[in-house]
């Protein structure tokens, strides 16, 4: 079996991660694994496809930027991909993020049609059946579920400056893959299935398949030395959908034996916080991550808008009780054992939930946590569970 998985990202970043895992394991079973991505630099176990260059990027950035018409640029970078496409003789496609500046979502997908390749795409966000936007919940927009218009989140990722085309935009994708018979939608949640079935993707099989990680590499270690109770948050990007002004209020709260510390932060962000909150620039180091998820006392995630975030899954493999907010499917990788859920922006209830474990202590959670990370989020068992999708999506093909 060929497979070919496409990425804005390779081995970097949640997504980018995913998809190399996927790819280790499909070749591990004596598969064939192509990765197919647009920016930034490739490491791979599979082979792969760079889809045009960073000039292409810029342009479709400008062209987002000005026309609001992200996923219509990269139009020769995406035709000279489908001629690697062709070559390639991939039996499935597997997409993930098409957003990026890097993919022209009308040339592949018209291809695709042209082709009756099976088709499986992954949804780690909501941009596929939206006019504009990612994610829409931390503003409660429901335009997406009849016809997007006059989009009130314009100005967010992937941004416009002047010109709105969300009705423009949403029709196009209604008319590339609306009723695409070839195509299997997955979702990383519960929470995003029932948003998908709410689109004009109502129609389209779904199925959830949960994230994975890597339990060798995040598990629990000993001898940690700890002079103050720490509250960790980590993050690819720090901004208000990630909850960064939400750490700062809480920060005012926090008794003096608390202090939070912050991983994925620029410098600028650095500069500019309080005294007991520790700000860490982004790292792709693991075992300073993993380091940091067990030096905690609780793993906090107050993100506003998010679909089923890896980042909980680490924590709870390294023994951390997570505490997040009631967003999206983050909710999902918790159950009372394992940490609490809080309503959007209830810093009080944040508080109290830190208390909470504090009294009990994190080793009173901590059994609980890696237990329900080995039983759901093995990545060994998730990705697999992609491979049996594979070998059935084909068997229905043929």
């Amino acid at each position: 079996m060929r497979v070919l998985l496409v990425n804005s990202k390779v081995n970097f970043g949640s997504t980018g991660r995913i998809c190399e895992e996927i790819g280790g394991l499909l070749i591990d079973n004596n598969h064939e694994s192509y990765i197919a991505y647009g920016r930034g630099i490739g490491i791979s176990k599979s082979k792969l496809i760079k889809i045009g260059a960073n000039v292409d990027v810029f342009m479709h950035g400008l062209k987002t930027l000005f026309t609001d018409r992200h996923g219509f640029g990269s139009l020769l970078a995406t035709r000279k991909f489908i001629q690697k496409i062709k070559k390639v003789k991939p039996d499935i496609i597997h997409l993930h993020n098409t957003h990026g500046y890097y993919l022209n979502i009308e040339v592949l997908f018209n291809y695709i049609k042209q082709n009756t390749l099976p088709l499986i795409w992954t949804f780690h966000d909501s941009w596929a059946y939206t006019g504009h936007c990612t994610f829409y919940d931390s503003i409660s927009c429901v335009k997406w579920q009849s016809e997007c218009e006059r989009c009130p989140k314009i100005h967010n990722y992937p941004k416009s400056l002047f010109f709105d085309q969300s009705n423009r935009n949403f029709k196009n994708k209604v008319s590339l893959y609306g009723n695409l018979n070839n195509m299997f939608i997955v979702t990383p949640s519960n929470w995003l299935k029932k948003e998908v079935k709410e689109s004009f993707l109502r129609n389209q099989s779904t199925r959830v398949i949960h994230n994975g990680i890597d339990l060798s590499a995040f598990k629990p270690c000993l001898n940690q030395v700890i002079k103050r109770k720490i509250v960790l948050g980590v993050a690819s990007t720090w901004d208000y959908r990630k909850g960064l002004a939400d750490f700062i209020e809480l920060a005012k709260l926090l008794p003096r034996n608390m202090q939070i510390v912050l991983i994925g932060l620029s410098s600028k962000q650095i500069s500019s916080l309080p005294t007991n909150i520790k700000g860490i620039k982004r790292t792709e180091n693991l075992d300073e991550l993993v380091m940091w998820y067990n030096k905690a006392m609780v793993f906090l995630n107050p993100t506003w808008q998010d679909n089923f975030p890896t980042t909980n899954l680490e924590a709870l493999a390294c023994g951390t009780p997570v505490i997040t907010y009631n967003t999206g499917g983050s909710p999902e990788a918790l159950d009372e054992k394992t940490g609490f859920v809080v309503e959007k922006g209830d810093i009080n209830g944040v508080l109290q939930a830190i208390e909470k474990i504090e009294v009990l202590g994190k080793e009173h959670f901590s059994k609980n946590c890696r237990q329900r990370a080995e039983l759901l989020f093995n990545k060994d068992d998730r990705y697999n569970d992609y491979i049996n999708l594979y070998e059935e999506v084909l068997a229905v093909d043929v």
